[in-house]
């Protein structure tokens, strides 16, 4: 699914209103419609309805939803900042439309500070939509510091108000804090930082039959990876294969100490569908990966720590998971890697050894991957201000180097060695534990030596990462899920996927 910037939405509304046709009051009615249908739907116990109202569109889009309520059977009240102010022509026409319904009162802001609340009442902010370009003004703040303080429901149309839809303001912008986001039509970047995310709540992307046309034809840089595009990266395996059909994956990890991050890629590999596996680890570890990964070849690097990298170039090589830092170690890291030309998986320990001199930066192959989370890429490439800085600078480096970037977050982006973006949606707080990251070296290392492109491995291998998580969390929970639920789990994602291409048969 496309990300479009607050300004391609814009256009995305009057590209639809002129080659339906439709009209903006129309268009205007229609998407409140489906924020009504959802709100009554899934409201049911809440009898009683606050909408606060801007004077833009996306006021005019509260208060069609605040008569279509009432409609419903709701009780509704309106606060607006002047009844007899300026409204936009579409917010003008339905207020109008509101002021014939005798049940309906349309108060000032300034009325709210005695107005009463009770658990049945949920609150519904039409505030700002797309369109808010600066922090909220000292009113509006005061406004929304009270809406917040509130203990109900709180429910925003398309955004969050106070909330850019492209950018990060600053960390002390007010910004409704929001329990559900009802966002038509696209996913919001705003929505997907940590930064600013954290006021969306449960974001619910409402399809308001804005232009097919528009959306095939437009441009973008940024992407969200949901279930249905990464569904349609998925190769079923061939009845007629054989191992060799699915690649040599070596797993270059462990130290004395760290041989359960070893363990962890390798099992990731072997769950993930690699025809052979192989670990190279110290020798230390031998018991423990000969036994708890049988299905793998061991390759001995050295004794307590890996100094030597000699493995078979051709193979697909993931680098990292345990390794250690240890000055033999990074001589032959870096020795490696000025002889390897190949793409290969690089994370943790791998990437500390490369940040140590800006100049190993070079050392990385070409169409590479590798998977900082936000401290190695600190380590890596410098500190930004925030996770936007963050992502442009990973922008710049993945054209600088021609490289992939996972760059590992709630919402894990993938950046493309062109500068594509993807968010992706699956995974959850339960990863954030140490193993997890190990987990998705093995996937992607296993996905790259089974032939998916190194694009494809980043976007399908993340979201196979993440999914695999939902389901552990939704049988262990995200406290007490473990990294080897998560491999477990890879096997009822990859059925599930194996279900839905037989049911497309």
């Amino acid at each position: 699914m496309k990300i479009f910037t607050a300004e391609q939405i814009r256009s995305w509304d009057q590209f639809t209103i002129s080659h339906e046709p439709i009209s903006s009051i129309q268009l205007m009615e229609r998407a409140s419609t489906v924020v009504t249908n959802w709100i009554s739907e899934h409201c049911k116990v809440h009898r009683k309805a606050v909408l606060f109202c801007g004077n833009g569109n996306n006021g005019g889009d509260g208060l069609a939803v605040a008569r279509m309520l009432y409609l419903k059977g709701f009780d509704v009240d309106v606060f607006v900042n002047d009844p007899k102010g300026k409204f936009s022509e579409d917010a003008s026409v339905n207020l109008e439309r509101l002021r014939e319904i005798s049940g309906i009162s349309v108060r000032k802001f300034d009325e709210v500070e005695h107005y009463p609340l009770d658990d049945n009442t949920i609150i519904i902010d039409a505030l700002f939509g797309t369109g808010l370009s600066r922090p909220l003004a000292d009113g509006y703040k005061e406004l929304v510091d009270w809406i917040n303080k509130k203990d109900t429901i709180k429910i925003s149309i398309d955004v969050p108000s106070g909330l850019s839809t492209d950018a990060f303001f600053d960390r002390d912008s007010v910004v409704l804090k929001a329990n559900y986001t009802l966002s038509f039509q696209c996913w919001k970047r705003s929505f997907l930082h940590p930064e600013t995310g954290r006021y969306t709540g449960k974001v619910i992307i409402l399809n308001i039959g804005l232009s097919e046309e528009y959306h095939e034809r437009t441009e973008t840089d940024y992407w969200v990876t949901d279930d249905s595009f990464a569904e349609s990266l998925f190769n079923p395996r061939n009845e007629f294969a054989h191992k060799g059909n699915y690649g040599k994956a070596i797993i270059i990890g462990g130290s004395y100490g760290k041989i359960g991050a070893a363990v962890l890629a390798t099992k990731s590999v072997l769950k993930t569908g690699a025809g052979l596996t192989f670990t190279l680890a110290p020798q230390c570890g031998y018991e423990v990966l000969q036994t708890s990964c049988p299905e793998a070849i061991f390759i001995e690097g050295g004794q307590q720590l890996i100094s030597d990298f000699n493995v078979d170039k051709e193979n697909t090589i993931g680098i990292g998971p345990g390794l250690g830092t240890y000055e033999d170690t990074q001589t032959g890291l870096l020795k490696f890697l000025k002889d390897y030309q190949s793409p290969l998986v690089l994370d943790a320990d791998a990437l500390n050894i490369i940040s140590e001199d800006q100049r190993n930066h070079q050392l990385i192959p070409e169409k590479s991957i590798i998977t900082p989370h936000p401290k190695e890429f600190e380590r890596l490439f410098g500190k930004t201000e925030n996770s936007f800085k963050r992502l442009e600078l990973a922008r710049e480096k993945a054209k600088e180097l021609g490289i992939y970037i996972v760059l590992k977050d709630h919402h894990t982006q993938i950046i493309t060695p062109v500068g594509d973006v993807y968010y992706n949606l699956t995974g959850n707080a339960g990863l954030a534990k140490g193993g997890s990251g190990d987990i998705l070296t093995g996937i992607l290392t296993s996905l790259l030596a089974q032939g998916y492109s190194e694009k494809n491995t980043c976007i399908f291998g993340v979201w196979l990462h993440g999914k695999a998580a939902d389901f552990a969390a939704e049988k262990h929970s995200k406290e007490s899920m473990l990294p080897t639920d998560v491999i477990d789990e890879l096997g009822n994602v990859f059925t599930e996927l194996n279900n839905k291409v037989e049911r497309s048969l």
